[in-house]
């Protein structure tokens, strides 16, 4: 824990800067929205997020470099090095666009290829979710206000909450017959989307997260919390991490089940 206390710390402040420039721009009226050219909304918050938390992380972490959704990578001032922070200044924005109050920002120290500290800020709930490698995960408005969490001890299909992301983003994967046949093994089913559903899995409340198609940003920060939390996280191909631009994220005792139910090639192409 002592090794990332000062990382984790500089986190919380990163999020009060976020919440603080985010918060007032939601529902307001005057609200810029462009669109970028993958069809994605921007705003001007995300914008406005992103930049504050770099020109922070330039003061206090110079030997650190910076990849962000909005702006890609800054190598660090003092040269190339091993620590990136990893941020998504909005997770969420098209929420964010339409007043749903479902949005964070995604922040995560990465040594190499592995997230080491991670925290999704979602102040429209009040709620903030932070872990980091061997320090454990927790919940709570802020570090004064905190409750460990743990993910569930589910074992059966039958008995799990299941949550994923758009049934159309499965279709393009190939997958929506795979998606359709957990569905109609588990207990309940439920599409949160973004972070929610990981956060979510690490307190206990749901047992299985998928999604198809995520970029680094999308999940660097979740990585350290779900997995602290007792959780494993892998791609769709079953390797740890956030490196292969998919999700299974699930309590651990399910995981094997669920990978073997996404990859099965009989269900790929089915429609339901």
């Amino acid at each position: 824990m002592a090794r990332y206390a000062d990382d984790l710390a500089l986190a919380h402040l990163l999020a009060d800067t976020a919440d603080a420039i985010a918060v007032p721009r939601f529902r307001a009226q005057d609200l810029h929205v462009t669109e970028k050219p993958d069809l994605t909304p921007v705003t001007d918050a995300d914008t406005a997020v992103e930049r504050a938390l770099r020109a922070t992380l330039g003061r206090a972490r110079p030997r650190d470099g910076v990849l962000g959704e909005e702006f890609g990578a800054t190598e660090a001032a003092a040269g190339p090095g091993s620590r990136q922070w990893v941020i998504d200044p909005i997770d969420g924005t098209k929420n964010f666009v339409r007043g749903v109050p479902i949005w964070a920002t995604l922040i995560a120290l990465m040594e190499g290829n592995q997230p080491v500290v991670g925290l999704v800020s979602a102040p429209a709930l009040g709620r903030r979710w932070w872990g980091a490698i061997g320090h454990g995960a927790y919940a709570g408005r802020h570090t004064a206000a905190a409750t460990p969490i743990r993910v569930s001890g589910v074992n059966r299909l039958a008995d799990a909450s299941f949550c994923y992301s758009s049934l159309g983003g499965w279709e393009e994967a190939g997958r929506l017959g795979a998606i359709l046949d957990i569905s109609r093994r588990t207990w309940r089913q439920r599409a949160y989307g973004d972070f929610y559903g990981y956060m979510l899995l690490a307190e206990g409340a749901v047992d299985i997260m998928v999604e198809p198609e995520l970029s680094l940003w999308d999940l660097a920060a979740l990585v350290p919390i779900v997995t602290e939390a007792g959780g494993t996280f892998t791609d769709l191909q079953g390797q740890p991490g956030p490196g292969g631009g998919s999700a299974v994220a699930t309590n651990g005792h399910l995981h094997e089940d669920v990978l073997t139910r996404l990859g099965n090639t009989r269900l790929s192409g089915l429609s339901g």
